[in-house]
């Protein structure tokens, strides 16, 4: 009997990050979609069923970061995983088809519920079978493989549109766009049978010798191994954990912590110069083949940096990341909007232009720093017994925030627009922007008073130093792990 050959490090990195491109292409396809799908289904622009196409996935995404968490630390990151695999295929299948209004808003929340579980459930599932060393370049992979299916949607926006490079009808397209998605779901479940479960879990379940294979499969150092199995035991005999715990004494500097940055990554306008990139372009003088043209290059440059980012994230401090991250995409937005304030950008002329250099520096920045840091940070600083329910809390929070930046930019926009001015659009957008500016560098304060550095430690030594804290200002071990 021939013996089976174990599956590649590589192998369950790839497949156990696959569900962010999932994320990143059905998030970002919808842009391209839109332009059609009003007209097929007789739905007015501005209306609020238009509006609701787009937003229905964030909704479901909030719903599904909220009930993930809890059910991974019941029935383990792996059979969740490939139950959103599953999401994510019926989902798309069904936006595909799309032949009516009910169809695709209801496929857009399925979606979006597996969207949502997959930005609190993956996070967790790769800081859990990632050696301390390795696990913040690991973590990132999550973010570049968002990058990557945005980038693929910007570019199935441009070949299946009716003027791209497949030259479909307008009305066949749109549903090529939204179905394709169904591919990369259907590898997903089928690379994720092979995944192993998160040691962590198997130790909660007490199965200690497939866990030990687990961690030996992960790191081949033996002696690390021992030392990180005999860690994981000791945090495992804490009783699981629910709201008491999360919002309690030895949880909460963690808690305070996946709020901010999770409200911070949003507010500081990250989605909306990725959703409106175009439009921000044509207010600056551009036009609107250069402007869709770009977004593609845009997408292909968050690959790039994002690449970089998984190269160099075990190398630098998560918070020295952030701080740097803050100051350059504030200084990139401020020199953004005084470009389109003071120089009048218009027309191609050199104010254009330094709207579109600030604003490629200001997705690099984001990129490299803010968009895979948070997602890292949040899924390796909560305790064991809580850490589905703390991942799933802080996926919630940044899908609220995202949604809510989202939904109130068009509005702002209008508010910030003077009436009959040359380039109201643009005077609009750069005084808005300069709201977002401000912020990166109140998301500085925040960095240095309330984030912790997880960085090169392991996961059992980040809740043993939680624990001390929380003893050291007297707290008793019953008041925060659910010890009757």
């Amino acid at each position: 009997m021939l013996k089976r050959k174990p599956i590649s490090n590589n192998f369950i990195y790839f497949f156990g990050a696959l569900g962010g491109l999932l994320f990143g292409y059905d998030t970002g396809v919808i842009s391209g979609a839109m332009l059609f799908i009003g007209k097929e289904l007789e739905i007015q622009t501005g209306s609020f069923e238009d509006g609701f196409i787009t937003a229905s996935v964030l909704l479901g995404a909030i719903l599904g970061a909220a009930i993930i968490g809890p059910m991974s630390d019941k029935l383990g990151r792996k059979k969740l995983l490939l139950s959103a695999a599953i999401i994510f295929f019926v989902g798309a299948l069904g936006s595909g088809i799309g032949f009516n209004y009910t169809l695709l808003v209801t496929s857009r929340v399925l979606l979006g519920i597996a969207v949502g579980a997959a930005s609190a459930l993956i996070p967790t599932y790769l800081a859990e079978l990632s050696p301390a060393d390795k696990r913040g370049g690991i973590g990132t992979l999550f973010q570049l493989m968002i990058m990557t299916g945005i980038f693929l949607a910007y570019v199935s926006n441009e070949w299946l549109s009716p003027s791209g490079w497949l030259g479909l009808n307008q009305n066949v397209g749109w549903h090529w766009m939204l179905g394709l998605a169904a591919v990369p779901a259907a590898l997903l479940f089928i690379g994720g049978l092979s995944l192993p479960e998160s040691p962590r879990f198997l130790v909660k379940q007490g199965k200690m010798s497939e866990a030990q294979k687990v961690l030996s499969t992960m790191n081949p150092n033996a002696k690390l191994v021992e030392e990180e199995l005999y860690d994981i035991k000791l945090q495992a005999n804490t009783p699981s954990g629910g709201f008491k715990e999360l919002f309690g004494p030895m949880a909460r500097p963690v808690l305070i912590m996946a709020l901010g940055l999770a409200i911070f990554q949003q507010v500081m306008g990250c989605n909306t110069v990725l959703y409106y990139a175009p439009k921000i372009f044509i207010s600056a003088g551009f036009s609107e083949h250069f402007a869709l043209q770009s977004h593609i290059v845009i997408g292909l440059f968050n690959v790039i940096v994002t690449a970089i980012a998984v190269k160099i994230m075990d190398k630098i401090d998560r918070k020295k990341m952030l701080t740097y991250g803050a100051i350059g995409m504030g200084a990139s937005l401020l020199t953004m909007s005084t470009a389109m304030l003071v120089l009048r950008a218009g027309n191609g002329n050199v104010g254009s232009w330094i709207c579109v250099i600030a604003l490629t520096l200001y997705i690099a920045f984001f990129s490299a720093t803010w968009g895979p840091v948070m997602w890292v940070m949040i899924g390796e600083a909560f305790p064991l017994n809580i850490r589905g329910l703390g991942n799933s809390f802080g996926a919630v929070i940044n899908w609220t925030a995202n949604f809510a930046v989202s939904q109130s930019f068009p509005m702002l926009l209008i508010a910030f627009t003077p009436d009959h001015a040359i380039n109201a659009e643009g005077q609009g957008i750069a005084k808005l922007f300069i709201i977002y500016g401000v912020l990166c560098f109140v998301a500085i304060w925040f960095i240095a008073k309330f984030t912790i550095e997880t960085r090169n430690r392991s996961l059992e030594s980040i809740e043993s130093d939680l624990r001390s804290k929380a003893h050291a200002k007297g707290y008793l071990e019953s008041d925060y792990v659910g010890i009757k």
